[in-house]
């Protein structure tokens, strides 16, 4: 089998402006790759950029993406270790533009075994319940959230911090106190606490019932994770400090977090995230299954990969419930309520309407 040639796709998605600690997206700056074969088998891919915290934009994503096919035209995509090391030697880092050619060529593979991705992977269907995100607003905005989603029955709530500590604390403080303690929280400061701040945020919200803090501060100060680790009441998730299994390797030598945070838009895709899970195991260290700003075709292959491990015991799936305005997805995962289920179809299983496709800036290589 060879790859003949890969349409991709500028696949924005206009939403409601959703912000985190470092800044607001206005739009899912997405893109969708198809990958035609001459066995008749198409891949697809989706990858989301997240400017503020991998680097890449929508615009960077389309440029190495014309690269990166050109690269794979009259290449073996069973063959996904050789396909993807082609891409980490062209370009260092541009996980994101990478993981959406990672999707494509697992789809074509679970295709061709004529399985369901995550039976591919070596899974069964499991139970899977997602949290459900707060952006950064005022504190009576943000209880007022809370109570809505409460009342939807979400049982899991992740709140987005890591502006000033007080001010911080003083959301948590109304959200708890609109919602009381039953509903799970987490919390995820994006990076933006200093160290001291962090001691200060983390320290004041530990009589909260905090599940876990995801990325208090900067990855560059990661050598004083495991100092915060010692003081902190709230657990510390690894996130923009992992982003290969070698920074999964540096975190957990160093005992500088609980968890870590596998997202394929930092990973570069499944490959990578199988190996920064298979770290994380022998470690004994939990994993959850995260995202940016996806549509339902990467976000039914996060959940085909978290039902093939075990490891994957936290679920960050509300990438495409954070304000899409629009879902022009076919097929793929549905959620009853904040369970997410699939169907048994072959592969990732979904497809983008072609309807929608075809006003998109777009590119055949």
């Amino acid at each position: 089998m060879t790859i003949t040639h890969i349409y991709i796709y500028k696949y924005s998605i206009p939403m409601v402006p959703f912000t985190i600690a470092t800044g607001t997206m206005d739009y899912a700056q997405n893109i969708f790759i198809r990958v035609y074969t001459d066995a008749g088998i198409i891949g697809v891919g989706e990858c989301s950029a997240f400017p503020m915290i991998v680097g890449e934009t929508q615009a960077t994503c389309y440029e190495m993406a014309k690269d990166f096919a050109a690269i794979w035209k009259g290449k073996n995509p069973l063959d996904i270790e050789a396909r993807m090391a082609e891409l980490h030697n062209y370009t260092a880092g541009n996980y994101t533009a990478k993981s959406a050619f990672d999707l494509a060529l697992y789809d074509i593979a679970a295709k061709h075994a004529q399985q369901p991705l995550y039976q591919y992977l070596g899974g069964t269907k499991k139970m899977i319940e997602s949290d459900l995100t707060i952006g950064i607003s005022t504190p009576a905005i943000m209880a007022q959230q809370a109570v809505e989603f409460v009342a939807k029955g979400v049982n899991m709530i992740k709140v987005k911090l890591g502006k000033e500590p007080k001010d911080d604390i003083e959301r948590i403080h109304q959200i708890r106190a609109a919602i009381g303690y039953t509903t799970q929280l987490r919390i995820d400061a994006n990076q933006g606490w200093s160290f001291e701040e962090a001691v200060e945020a983390l320290t004041g919200l530990g009589k909260y019932g905090i599940q876990f803090c995801e990325q208090p501060m900067r990855k560059y100060n990661d050598h004083l994770l495991p100092q915060l680790c010692a003081i902190s009441p709230i657990a510390i998730m690894a996130d923009e400090s992992v982003f290969t299994h070698h920074d999964a390797e540096r975190i957990i030598v160093n005992k500088a977090a609980k968890y870590i945070n596998i997202k394929f838009s930092k990973s570069g895709g499944i490959l990578e995230a199988i190996k920064i899970n298979a770290i994380a195991e022998k470690n004994n260290i939990p994993c959850m299954m995260g995202g940016m700003l996806e549509s339902r075709v990467a976000l039914t292959a996060k959940v085909h990969f978290a039902m093939a491990n075990d490891n994957i015991q936290f679920y960050d799936l509300d990438t495409c419930l954070l304000g899409h305005k629009i879902d022009p997805v076919i097929g793929g995962v549905t959620y009853n309520g904040m369970h997410l289920q699939l169907s048994d179809a072959i592969g990732i299983g979904t497809e983008v309407d072609d309807a929608y496709l075809k006003d998109l800036v777009q590119v055949v290589v």
